[in-house]
């Protein structure tokens, strides 16, 4: 049951609290390193030699200018400043306009095109609304109602890391912090549930504050204060920010921490991928992250003249969406934006030799880049395209590329240009004195015409072997009918393969244990990437690799069939349905993402009710003929590696990630080997898929009415341990009704309408890793057996294949797994009819996507199939993880001081290999099905459904399993109690060493804590602690703490204070990280717990930035104790939070999971229905009393610190790509 739909229009914005650490943005999307849910293994080897080190002169952007590859210092002619005029800013030119199709004379000329066009354009939003201020400041608005009395701002700079010059790398990242947390007007958020943070990519750098439409603090004669003009005062003060020495000082130190925190393995091998795969362009030796030789020495000259380059209003674009009024938004954009103008910013640049070098630069950005040919969102570079015959080079129609050696330049047409166009290296081909000297591979022609890029990469950390083949191509906007129709036709090919990837190659232990096909729009790299990642056991490599290529090439040859088609056809339809529904329920950054990701690809934002009619009617003409031709250009690039087959122009570029191994290595790979494995995989003979029979129902209304006289269901009532008097078998109550069923299931249901179409059931089976030790079972059995069930799938009759099918078709996702205390199922589903076929009037509906999870859910408890292979595929897992977790500092040092707090108990540890390879698949199943005791469960299910529909059908479905189902399994006389945590012995320092070739550290402070509801270990807890030690508290606090819930709400608040805390000593006052986090175990059943403060920081600081923890939490405990000011402010994070995450099933499925359950007495409906009024009825002495329960004492903490070392006699490999890393130490 592991599957994936790729039929997703969304992606989800994530928000943290009100005072963030800020960041740059590594991932592309459209890489996928490592599977999910196991700890990645790849990376590059980089020697200390490379940091690039600078002696302690002074140092400026100017006296850099000198080196190799420095331009012209002469500044071309400009309007001398008059006493009433300023002049031109220097790299401000005539441009494209960022808003794209919306751009108002874009939007009008498109609209106007209807009727004259053999395709129709595709509509606007009909609520959408653009402008552009006189001042060139251009803006977006769009009304949404989700969350209501809400809305997010986001700020676009339009310059990135790739706009920087050789001396300025990194000085973009650096900036976007000295803009946001140097503005006092940001700081006028706080304390308002406001939450505000910016990134930092190759294209651009983006500010955001999401609020309340009113602070909750009045103004000066009481009435509501609007947020809107605050919100926009603290973005605007980001366009005139004051770059005070102090912040740079502050800023540059947690840039410095930040450079150790990134670089862990994974990153590594992102930079190698991404500086392999645009080495053509700037963004190989760009990366945000810059270098420290630079970073160091910067001063307020430096940042300023960055700034007042680049924060123009004709260079940004200002995206809001919430729930405001249309004229009020754009009267206050007026007003906040109105005022800026580029010549004052100009005026300001305090490196005034620089302006020369910016004009330059903006002189090639102009002429020959896809940022000024397609999207001013993307960055200033070209590619090698690699597209089939007809799609020609955006570049080509206007430029004329000459290839010199190793150098593009460019012969620029314009006679104004003649100055600039033949020198200016805007592609950075040319060596330069900062880079590093390294050694590339050749690119190779696997036939005439047919080149490939390949870059082997090996690191001592790795552990598995990764393989990834691109292929660049050009964003096509996606405008009218027609394109429309390509788009569908990829989508549909795109998830084709994925299944057959994904259940197929699964089937009899194949070599790769992770593999994706996918083709993404990327602004941030200003193509469209389409790419094969994949990882495998490292002597499998050859075996996965041509296993992944050939299925590619199937595709590409063959196409999908008739089946697959309307499969796939009908998820995207069924997806568009969901978020048609959903109309404005949308959340806001779910609508801002999507938003912004459509402008900045030229694409035409549409409605999800118009996108679901275009869909519909595009859908419903589709013919598998157009599908199966964009299969086959989607797959053009590797089958064209064939003689004889359809083939594309351009590079392919590949790349493999591998440990380090000997020659005589199975594992061993080179560029020669690994382009023979390409070769050899093109040339294997592919078959056509067949298509696979899939039931429409996996219980057929026989066998339930048989069911129904088998075992006849009933309804009983809800029973609690919070005090809660029992709800009745019989009536629908708010906000959710809990039952249990005759046979003893626990149910619980709430309707939740705020995700239109969707649902989301979980199953909970206490137990867990406890349950291993209690009640006999080998160690590692029920671990494993929940991966196991994971990756197998079927059910009595039904094939794997055929039940993932049905999963399929009925958009369900799936996900098992097992902690320390529990087994849990949780399946994702849409709640309306799904697996339906044709179109319109000649639909034939499927069975409810509520039917169908109940119905898997039915025949896991009574009907599942245990398979040898997904127990394979399981323990591979596994011991991966295992080995992964040696081989990376983060999670290697948190297994050293968790080793330590729990005296080695291993529940609470990875399981090793050894462990791993003893279960059995008799082990496995014997675990897991002891579990899955009737009487033992609890269902929890929450969506946008008629509750009495979903209530009969879980009678039906769940409630005619027999009482005494797996009964076989149940140990007899076993106890049921969970135990305690670990009691801690006296707190100690650890130190740990892991080699690695580049300097980082990480610390730990370890202590006691209660669980999530309170208890501590000895089984007392924190309300009765506190009430013992409060000898003068009310009447009125005796009952607020007696409260079920007090212990929880307490805890919640208190970790929100100690992360504000550590933020503002560690990180600002300080200076010595980018970010220390506070967390808490959070066990339910178990008693007890620990708190675990994490703080990444350079090796020469750690002891530094564990002892600032450590003062941290003293402070608070005594010198500095929780004030109300703090108190108030967690009070409306925690509370916002809540109410934000009520509007998704899944938050919902998650706390009443455990409200019928014994063994978590403290949690009950009170826990849900009573949490606003606990929460704000908290005090500053609760905390404070509530703090002494948990083991803080210096004498009772665990500290650790963990460092990397270079391995002895370290080499640094020819061909390793290290610039994009350069000063990560």
């Amino acid at each position: 049951m592991k599957f994936q739909v790729a039929a997703g229009i969304l992606a989800t914005a994530l928000f943290v609290g009100d005072v963030n650490a800020f960041s740059f943005v590594p991932q592309r999307s459209s890489i996928a390193v490592t599977p999910s849910k196991s700890i990645s293994n790849n990376g590059r080897t980089r020697s200390s030699s490379l940091v690039m080190k600078d002696d302690n002169s002074k140092f400026s952007f100017a006296n850099l200018f000198s080196g190799e590859g420095a331009a012209s210092g002469a500044t071309p002619t400009r309007v001398r400043r008059s006493s009433a005029t300023l002049e031109p800013h220097p790299s401000q030119r005539d441009h494209i306009n960022p808003l794209n199709a919306l751009y108002p004379p874009n939007k009008q000329a498109i609209e106007e095109s209807a009727g004259k066009s053999t395709t129709p354009p595709l509509p606007f939003h009909p609520a959408v609304q653009s402008g552009v201020l006189s001042n060139g400041f251009s803006y977006v608005f769009l009304p949404n109602r989700s969350p209501p009395n809400r809305f997010e701002a986001h700020l676009q700079v339009f310059s990135g890391s790739s706009d920087e010059l050789e001396p300025q790398q990194g000085i973009a990242h650096l900036t976007e912090h000295v803009a946001y947390m140097g503005s006092r007007k940001r700081e006028r958020l706080f304390g308002t549930g406001s939450q505000t943070n910016a990134y930092t990519d190759f294209h651009h750098t983006v500010f955001y504050a999401a609020c309340p439409t009113y602070s909750p603090n009045t103004g000066s004669f009481g009435s509501p204060q609007p947020m809107l003009p605050m919100a926009l005062d603290a973005l605007c003060d980001v366009m005139e920010a004051r770059c005070d020495p102090s912040r740079i000082e502050k800023e540059r130190q947690a840039v410095l921490s930040e450079m150790t925190m990134v670089n862990t393995i994974e990153y590594r091998v992102e930079c190698q991928i991404l500086s392999t795969l645009h080495r053509e362009n700037r963004l190989a030796k760009r990366f945000p992250i810059g270098k420290e030789s630079l970073i160091q020495k910067w001063d307020r000259d430096d940042v300023k003249t960055w700034h007042r380059t680049h924060y123009r209003p004709d260079n940004v674009l200002l995206y809001i969406v919430g729930d405001l009024d249309p004229q009020y938004v754009q009267q206050t954009i007026e007003d906040k934006f109105g005022h800026l103008t580029a010549e004052k910013q100009g005026s300001e640049i305090a490196l005034p030799e620089l302006k020369g070098d910016a004009s330059d630069l903006a002189d090639a950005v102009v002429g020959n880049t896809l940022k000024q040919r397609q999207s001013w969102h993307y960055p200033p570079v070209r590619h090698d395209f690699c597209v089939v015959e007809g799609v020609k080079d955006l570049l080509d129609d206007e430029t004329k590329l000459v290839e010199t050696g190793d150098l593009e330049v460019v012969e620029k047409k314009s006679e104004d240009e003649s100055s600039i166009g033949s020198i200016y290296d805007i592609h950075l081909q040319k060596p330069y004195s900062l880079d590093d000297k390294v050694k590339f591979l050749k690119e190779a022609e696997l036939s005439p015409g047919k080149v490939i890029r390949p870059h082997i990469f090996k690191h001592e950390l790795l552990q598995n072997f990764s393989f990834h083949l691109f292929a660049k191509r050009p964003v096509e906007p996606i405008k009218d009918m027609e394109s429309f129709r390509r788009s569908l036709a990829r989508r549909v090919c795109l998830a084709a393969l994925q299944i057959r990837l994904n259940v197929g190659g699964r089937s009899d232990d194949p070599a790769f244990t992770f593999v994706e096909f996918n083709q993404l729009d990327s602004a941030r790299e200003g193509c469209a990437v389409c790419s094969l990642d994949m990882t495998a056991d490292p002597p499998r490599w050859r075996e996965a690799v041509l296993k992944s290529i050939s299925e590619i090439r199937k595709l590409g040859i063959h196409g999908v069939t008739p089946g697959e088609m309307e499969r796939y056809a009908s998820a995207l339809l069924t997806d568009a349905e969901q978020l048609a529904a959903q109309g404005d329920m949308i959340s806001h950054g779910d609508q801002l993402a999507y938003l912004m990701e459509t402008v900045a690809n030229g694409h035409t934002f549409m409605s999800p009710e118009q996108s679901y009619a275009v869909t519909e009617q595009a859908l419903s003409t589709l013919t598998l003929e157009e599908v199966n031709r964009a299969a086959a250009e989607l797959c053009s690039h590797i089958t064209g590696l064939n003689d004889g087959e359809l083939t594309s122009t351009g590079k392919v570029v590949a790349v493999a990630c591998a440990p380090k191994s000997s020659d005589n290595d199975a594992a061993f790979v080179d560029d020669d080997m690994l382009c023979q494995a390409i070769r050899e995989a093109c040339t294997i003979e592919v078959e056509p898929v067949e298509d696979v029979v899939v039931p429409h129902t996996l219980v057929t209304p026989a066998e339930l009415e048989e069911a129904m006289k088998a075992n006849p269901p009933s309804w009983e009532s809800g029973q609690f341990s919070d005090g809660t008097p029992n709800t009745p078998a019989d009536r629908i109550t708010r906000p959710f009704t809990l039952r249990r069923l005759s046979n003893g299931i626990r149910v619980g249901i709430n309707q939740n309408p705020a995700e239109s179409q969707r649902g989301h059931l979980r199953l909970v089976a206490p137990g867990g890793r406890d349950a291993e030790r209690r009640l006999g079972f080998k160690s590692g059995s029920l671990a494993v057996g929940a991966r196991a069930m994971q990756e197998g799938g079927s059910f009595g009759s039904f094939s794997r294949e055929q039940v993932e099918l049905f999963a399929v078709d009925h958009l369900i996702m799936v996900e098992i797994n097992c902690n320390e205390e529990s087994l849990v199922m949780d399946f994702v589903f849409p709640t309306t009819n799904v697996g339906n076929s044709g179109y319109g009037e000649n639909m034939k509906l499927g069975i409810t996507g509520t039917e169908s999870v109940l119905q898997i859910v039915r025949e896991i408890l009574v009907d599942f199939n245990w398979e040898e292979d997904a127990l394979g595929r399981s323990k591979s897992s596994y011991r991966t993880a295992h080995e992964s977790l040696g081989k990376s500092l983060e999670g290697k040092s948190t297994e050293m001081i968790m080793d330590a707090v729990t005296s080695g108990d291993d529940r609470f540890l990875s399981i090793d290999v050894d462990t791993v390879n003893a279960v059995t698949l008799e082990d496995a199943k014997n675990a897991v099905m002891s579990q899955l005791r009737p009487k033992d469960l609890e269902i929890s299910v929450s969506g946008d459904f008629v509750v009495n529909e979903v209530l009969e059908q879980i009678l039906q479905y769940l409630g005619t399993v027999p009482a005494d189902a797996n009964a076989e399994f149940e140990v007899k006389d076993a106890t049921m109690e969970f135990d305690s945590v670990p009691k801690l012995a006296p707190g100690k320092h650890l130190d740990l060493e892991l080699e690695d070739s580049d300097p980082r550290a990480v610390a730990y402070v370890a202590g006691a804590a209660p669980n999530q509801w309170g208890f501590l270990a000895d089984g007392t807890s924190v309300a009765q602690r506190v009430s013992e030690a409060d000898k003068r508290a009310s009447d009125y606090d005796k009952q607020r703490r007696a409260h079920p819930l007090f212990g929880n709400a307490a805890l919640s608040l208190i970790s929100e204070i100690a992360n504000r805390r550590l933020f503002s000593t560690v990180r600002e006052r300080k200076q010595l990280t980018y970010d220390a986090n506070f967390s808490l175990t959070g066990f339910e059943r178990m008693k007890g717990g620990w708190f675990l403060v994490t703080v990444t920081a350079s090796k020469e600081k750690a002891q530094k930035a564990l002892d600032a923890c450590k003062e941290t939490l003293e402070a608070l405990r005594k010198s500095n104790p929780i004030s109300v000011d703090n108190l108030e402010s967690a009070k409306r994070v925690v509370l916002n939070r809540h109410e934000g995450e009520l509007r998704t099933s899944q938050y919902w499925a998650t706390i009443m999971s455990g409200i019928q359950e014994e063994s978590i007495p403290l949690k009950g409906p009170l826990s849900v229905t009573d949490f606003h009024a606990v929460i704000e009825a908290m005090t500053t002495t609760d905390l404070q009393l509530a703090l002494d329960c948990m083991g803080l004492e210096e004498s009772q903490l665990y500290t650790a610190i963990g460092k990397t070392v270079q391995p002895e006699g370290l080499v640094v490999d020819e061909i390793v790509k290290a610039s994009p890393m350069a000063g990560m130490g």
